[in-house]
């Protein structure tokens, strides 16, 4: 087990990738065998990263709203292709009602955008309220576009729904974060809004690559690639996610703050039957739908509630979570990753505050990602 080439990894990501402050964690076969953390909260290099330093997470987000809904749904006996409408009846207008449960959660609900673009963010009435009410942009379940806003809001009313009002910021916290112990949150209560580590947008420009559809398709005016990612209305930039009001606010699609630590230790989770069975990770692990994606505009895969790597002619065609066709997480805007390997029992997160360009994850943790699965598993 090659951890030395690990932590050499790491420290050159602050050489050769000018990394500001960063840190990441490693689980295998129940263990923590890797922690690490470098650099500084801010880009005048006062102010010391710890590995007890919370940052915002972006998208990454999404893997604990995921878990939420999932524990409710089978807390309560329900089904996961039971039919929304039967939960929130509000929902089934405009050609919604045969949506279920398991649509919402693969991304093929056909909800990506607000036909309404004026709705705010921090409205969560007004956001469910338009998505009840709306048309859906395809037929639930005959297409799949990654749900980059509205999923957030979606899974949160359908776990108010299931527990009579609690609010999914409010579950994870009853469900995992106090009971595991964990740094990591939906809207930080106001002790640490100010102790959070601020979020600096990407100094580079992107390459054009294998991404290229997807920002061909965000620059048009019209899309729904561009609706996807501009509606609900409001913080659209990292600086305005710095704000501690902000920090605060629930906001389950990309608004979880935490450490690597308590993000590796929530994914430790899905790699064993500490709060899920062995027959619903396997579920979860299971890809759902694969294929072009209707929002990102390149191909991507779906288990149940996360990310897959999509898979070619029997190999992965990318490996963002790992080696192992069980493996599956979820990517946080600018680099910040979280997933797990159930096959290998592998928990994996890295997280930071200087976002690079690009979709998905960068060389900053997929080689870490691709160095411990070559000399470590």
């Amino acid at each position: 087990m090659d951890l030395q080439g690990l932590i050499d990894l790491f420290a050159e990501n602050f050489v050769q990738f000018e990394e500001v402050g960063a840190s990441v964690c490693i689980w295998r076969r129940g263990e923590q065998i890797l922690h690490l953390a470098n650099g500084y909260r801010d880009r005048k290099k006062r102010l010391m990263w710890s590995t007890q330093t919370p940052v915002l997470i972006w998208s990454a987000t999404k893997g604990l709203t995921s878990a939420c809904l999932i524990h409710a749904a089978s807390e309560h006996g329900i089904e996961l292709n039971r039919n929304i409408v039967e939960l929130w009846p509000e929902y089934g207008q405009n050609g919604k009602k045969d949506t279920t449960i398991l649509h919402l959660l693969t991304h093929q609900a056909g909800q990506p955008a607000l036909r309404n673009p004026s709705v705010s963010i921090l409205d969560h009435d007004g956001v469910v309220d338009q998505l009840a009410r709306q048309e859906p942009f395809w037929k639930p379940g005959d297409a799949h576009g990654y749900h980059a806003r509205t999923y957030g809001f979606l899974v949160d009313e359908l776990v108010r729904r299931i527990t009579q009002g609690t609010s999914l910021d409010t579950y994870f916290r009853l469900i995992f974060g106090e009971p595991l112990k964990l740094d990591l949150w939906i809207g930080v209560p106001e002790s640490i809004a100010h102790e959070v580590a601020p979020i600096f947008a990407p100094r580079k420009t992107r390459t054009p690559g294998s991404e290229e559809p997807f920002y061909q398709a965000l620059s048009q005016q019209d899309s729904l690639t561009r609706k996807a990612f501009s509606t609900p209305a409001g913080l659209h930039s990292p600086s305005m996610m710095n704000d501690p009001k902000i920090r605060r606010h629930p906001l389950p699609s990309f608004g979880g703050i935490g450490t690597a630590e308590a993000l590796a230790r929530f994914y430790q989770t899905l790699c064993s039957d500490e709060i899920f069975s062995t027959e619903m990770i396997r579920r979860i692990a299971t890809t759902q739908c694969a294929g072009k994606d209707e929002v990102l505009r390149i191909d991507t895969a779906y288990g149940i509630g996360y990310m897959k790597d999509p898979v070619v002619r029997g190999r992965k065609a990318r490996r963002i979570f790992g080696t192992s066709v069980t493996g599956f997480g979820q990517p946080g805007s600018g680099g910040s990753l979280g997933f797990c390997d159930p096959e290998n029992e592998v928990a994996f997160a890295y997280v930071m505050n200087q976002m690079e360009p690009g979709l998905f994850p960068n060389p900053k943790s997929l080689r870490l990602v691709e160095h411990f699965y070559e000399t470590c598993v």
